[in-house]
């Protein structure tokens, strides 16, 4: 079954947008027969990977369809519960491989609600009311304040551990320490035990900001909605980008848009995606806001978006990614600067950390990442972040026989040195110069000239170079070796090596989820036919294994 990325508000069966001048209601009400499978219902507002495309639309649309929204209220549309979490019949049903991507995808909306308030001036709540378990707190704990109505039954729980023998894997333990700074031993206590917490002991461990009275709910929701808006920046009167359904044609080993194409070799285990680059930059910010979704930075971050999500979720025996790209790299820094020069418009600011997300996504995706440099390439500015994001990239010197382009350049600008920061809070350019100062000052020397081949191997900015005579021999070795190695390995590899430097939260969520959750999940203490995630449900207890590794 082909998983699509694509969806909006008239098609959502499980949640629902209300606004209200600077205040959106971003209501869970999920519907138990519209999960991915008939396999499984979705009971008690639990989700499955449907749920969460859906919350991923909601979150970019908030964002870019509605720029008078400043305050988010995340709210159950289900009496007695806020959201039970990921449901736990699709996750006992689910192979590992989907389990895992599902985490990662879930997580990074997560963290897509969380750069909303940090960048964008349009902070969450979460309204919590019922029962709020596991993957349900885990969405609280992505908005920036969390109330929960003292009625005595709603609570406050991850139980994953003692009900499941998992961890809450969209970063809940990483989350409730370093986000909410809960004390240790307490954070122990509450992540061992199937009851949750409620009322005064919630606020006074950390795990929620405020508890109201239920007489007095509605009324102080809105309160501190309203509070919330009036300290934010979000424009006044401003027209939103309606985000279309992208243009795109999808066949047995082709993804094409309109600025990005996917070509699968099966047989190689290979995907080939090239980056196609602007036309003229717009002649004002006018012009850019007419042409909406249409405008390149922003169009083709979606494609290379829903591109990435395609091969994680459908094409998981691809083993290697290449990337090229075609076009005019002047035009590719123009728009750079566009973004820049107008960088205190909420658009153009919105546009800027989207391509920082969409990045973010290639650095997090499991496959090897290459990077080929040719004659007619653009990698530039922010296209040129690709080659940095990948774990190896090749450069031509000089051109191929019969060619007569001008050899291959890439072009530095000032969106390397900080616009499109990593996980890890720094630069790519950063990450790859950790304790070489002087490389990352030469190479900031160089912004706007095009570079040549010799020139980007001696500032460490590409990996190998190649003659014309090596080139297509050279290539094919690197790849098909990098194809037949174990997956399991590349994926530790990889992940360890492409997030150098500074640890942050966003960092140990995803170290986290790609060493513990991937073994942990195929433990037989979880999925064995005694395990707790089989036998949850059954009334019969799991038997564990008791030797600890």
């Amino acid at each position: 079954m082909l998983i699509d990325f694509q969806t909006d508000p008239s098609r959502y069966k499980h949640w629902k947008i209300e606004v209200d001048g600077t205040v959106a209601s971003l209501i869970m009400d999920v519907d138990p027969a519209g999960g991915l499978s008939d396999a499984y219902e979705l009971k008690l507002n639990s989700y499955d990977l449907a749920v969460d495309i859906e919350l991923n639309d909601a979150v970019q649309r908030l964002r870019f369809e509605h720029p008078e929204v400043r305050t988010v209220v995340l709210r159950s549309g289900k009496e007695g519960v806020f959201c039970a979490g990921a449901n736990i019949r699709m996750l006992s049903k689910a192979t590992h491989g989907h389990k895992v991507n599902f985490c990662k995808f879930t997580n990074e909306t997560r963290l897509a609600i969380e750069d909303a308030t940090a960048n964008s001036g349009q902070r969450y709540i979460a309204a919590v009311t019922g029962s709020c378990a596991g993957g349900g707190y885990e969405l609280a704990l992505a908005a920036d304040h969390i109330m929960l109505i003292d009625d005595r039954r709603s609570t406050v729980s991850l139980p994953e551990t003692p009900l499941l023998a998992v961890l809450p894997g969209t970063g809940g333990l990483t989350r409730v320490t370093d986000k909410r700074k809960v004390r240790r031993d307490l954070a122990d206590f509450f992540c061992s035990t199937e009851e949750g917490v409620r009322g005064k002991k919630a606020v006074d461990w950390r795990l929620i900001d405020e508890t109201v009275p239920n007489s007095k709910w509605g009324d102080a929701v809105s309160a501190r909605a309203k509070e919330f808006a009036a300290k934010s920046d979000r424009p006044e009167g401003a027209d939103g980008v309606k985000l279309a359904p992208l243009k795109r044609e999808i066949t047995n080993d082709k993804v094409a848009y309109s600025h990005v194409d996917v070509a699968i070799e099966r047989e190689r285990g290979v995907a080939n995606i090239t980056l196609r680059g602007p036309g003229a930059v717009p002649q004002s910010l006018d012009e850019a806001k007419k042409s909406g979704d249409q405008f390149w930075p922003l169009l083709i971050a979606r494609e290379l978006e829903d591109a990435i999500l395609h091969l994680r979720a459908n094409e998981a025996a691809i083993a290697v990614v290449l990337f090229r790209s075609e076009g005019d790299s002047e035009a590719v820094l123009a728009h750079d600067a566009f973004l820049a020069k107008h960088n205190g418009d909420w658009l153009m600011r919105e546009i800027a950390h989207y391509q920082k997300r969409v990045l973010k996504r290639v650095d997090m995706t499991a496959k090897s990442l290459m990077t080929i440099i040719e004659p007619g390439s653009c990698f530039a500015g922010m296209l040129l972040e690709i080659a940095f994001a990948s774990d190896r990239s090749f450069m031509l010197i000089g051109t191929e026989e019969g060619d007569n382009r001008p050899p291959a350049t890439i072009t530095l600008g000032p969106a390397n040195f900080g616009s499109h920061p990593m996980g890890n809070g720094i630069s790519r350019l950063e990450t790859r110069f950790l304790g070489e100062p002087e490389a990352l000052d030469a190479a900031r020397e160089k912004i706007g000239t095009p570079i040549e081949a010799d020139d980007a191997q001696e500032l460490g900015l590409v990996t190998f170079t190649y003659e014309d005579f090596d080139w297509k021999d050279e290539l094919r070795v690197q790849i098909e070796e990098r194809a037949g190695f174990s997956p399991d390995a590349l994926t530790g590899m990889e992940q360890n090596l492409r997030f150098a430097g500074p640890e942050t939260m966003e960092t140990k969520i995803f170290g986290r989820l790609t060493a513990w959750q991937n073994w942990i999940f195929q433990r037989p203490n979880v999925v064995g036919e005694q395990g707790a995630l089989k036998l949850y449900g059954t009334g019969v207890k799991a038997t564990f294994d008791r030797n600890r590794v």
